[in-house]
């Protein structure tokens, strides 16, 4: 079975996603996407990548107005490309097992206050945000 995280972005405590910067989406994982460009837009319109770090951990990543599902990352450096989008996005990450949101400090006072007591705040690092969400502590 496969573990996909998804990236949402709240404001001012609304229930509901607002849309994201899809243009920022591309600029964040077009460096890092492996997969056949034509490939990049879906027949609906979203976008989607496979991406690789460095340490060639990979993910695919479906893109649409009001959310981001990270398939079945590896553990390693794709957290980092992930953390890296979730923050430059001023979004969330959501753990799909427990409903947890991991956010930085900044998009925590966003997020509608039913999510906030099972928040988990941290700095946005690939390490940091693999840890909270798989449950094991960084290095």
């Amino acid at each position: 079975m496969g573990y996909s995280p998804s990236v949402h972005k709240f404001a001012e405590g609304a229930d509901v996603p607002v849309p994201l910067d899809l243009e920022l989406v591309r600029a964040v994982l077009e460096p890092h996407d492996v997969g056949d460009p034509r490939l990049c837009f879906d027949p609906d319109g979203d976008l989607q990548f496979w991406i690789r770090a460095g340490d060639g951990s990979e993910a695919e990543i479906f893109a649409g107005d009001t959310g981001i599902l990270v398939e079945r990352p590896h553990s390693g450096g794709v957290f980092g490309i992930v953390a890296e989008l979730v923050s430059r996005l001023g979004a969330v990450a959501v753990d799909p097992s427990e409903g947890r949101i991991v956010c930085s400090t900044e998009e925590y006072a966003h997020l509608p206050v039913s999510m906030r007591k099972d928040a988990v705040v941290i700095e946005m690092t690939g390490e940091r945000l693999e840890a909270a969400l798989l449950g094991r502590r960084p290095a």
